[in-house]
């Protein structure tokens, strides 16, 4: 999980918040134009801890679906060696 206090920190000292997210096409840009001349580093200003919580949104999602597969794997098993148990 992201911090939004980490992507404030990069954001301020290095302007590699987008890097920080994961977002190396967006951070490049970022650079190359040097944060949209301004208008873009202060936009971000406002917008990091949205671009924070749906990268963790994401990555919650993503944990989820494997805990899900992974009981449900857990499951499967424990059904076969019952089934097996019960053939003997």
């Amino acid at each position: 999980m992201k911090s939004t206090g980490t992507a404030y920190l990069c954001w301020f000292f290095f302007g590699c918040h987008y890097a920080y997210l994961g977002k190396w096409g967006y951070q490049l840009l970022y650079w190359f134009t040097l944060g949209g001349l301004g208008f873009w580093c202060f936009i971000d200003l406002f917008h990091i801890p949205t671009k924070v919580n749906n990268h963790n949104m994401i990555i919650s999602s993503q944990i989820a679906d494997i805990e899900k597969n992974e009981r449900e794997e857990m499951h499967s098993r424990n059904m076969a060696m019952i089934a097996a148990s019960k053939s003997k």
